[in-house]
């Protein structure tokens, strides 16, 4: 695939994968742990703990959506 890599627990964008990699993390703020903000039911719409994460388009499941830079490709069976 020309846009998307699958890292062995789904699909991730490979525009957005670098640019989350190359961009400095934030600072420790002391906060709780995302594992206790990030449980199954705790939002109807949950965030995904990277946003390069593909989404599927469809309930086909044939085209891979980015979230973050919006860039679509369709998967070849």
């Amino acid at each position: 695939m020309e846009h998307f890599v699958n890292n062995g627990y789904g699909w991730t964008c490979r525009l957005c994968q670098t640019e989350e990699t190359t961009e400095p993390r934030a600072p420790h703020t002391g906060a709780r742990g995302r594992f206790f903000s990030e449980g199954e039911a705790e939002e109807r719409e949950p965030r995904l703990s990277t946003a390069a994460r593909a989404r599927w388009r469809d309930d086909s499941r044939r085209v891979l959506q980015c979230p973050r830079c919006g860039v679509e490709e369709r998967v070849k069976t």
